[in-house]
């Protein structure tokens, strides 16, 4: 299936597509547009103003799909937490890792395309729900 979102991937969209990647949609092929009315016919649209798989509330994409998508993960909804603190910066929750998450995702969309992004961020959020999973299986902070 094809995913549609806005160029100029940061920290929301690219969380967003790695979710897609490892949870919904494996097979996924990801679309940059410049805003809803290019997103192709037999594309599913997210991260972009007036689409259901937006913002909503004070929900950031990441958390509005987790929401539409039924997935309770708590290491998901941890990861929600980075992904709204980085984007949103309104602490709503307590993620200190905000910060370098956007720092990272920022620097990466300044030198590369957005596929080149996605590619090197999927490996990325791969390792910190790994990260984060131990924590949760252990009661702790994985070490």
């Amino acid at each position: 299936m094809r995913w549609a979102t806005r160029a100029g991937v940061h920290i929301d969209r690219s969380a967003c597509a790695w979710l897609i990647l490892r949870h919904l949609d494996p097979k996924a092929q990801f679309v940059f547009v410049s805003g809803p009315d290019e997103v192709p016919d037999d594309a599913i649209a997210f991260d972009m103003r007036g689409v259901d798989l937006g913002h909503h509330g004070s929900d950031c994409t990441f958390e509005t799909m987790l929401r539409r998508y039924d997935l309770a993960d708590p290491v998901l909804w941890r990861i929600a937490a980075i992904v709204h603190e980085a984007d949103l910066e309104d602490d709503h929750y307590d993620a200190p890792e905000a910060v370098g998450f956007d720092l990272i995702l920022r620097a990466l969309a300044l030198a590369h395309t957005d596929e080149e992004v996605l590619s090197m961020t999927t490996p990325i959020f791969d390792a910190v729900y790994g990260y984060i999973r131990r924590g949760v299986i252990t009661g702790g902070t994985p070490t």
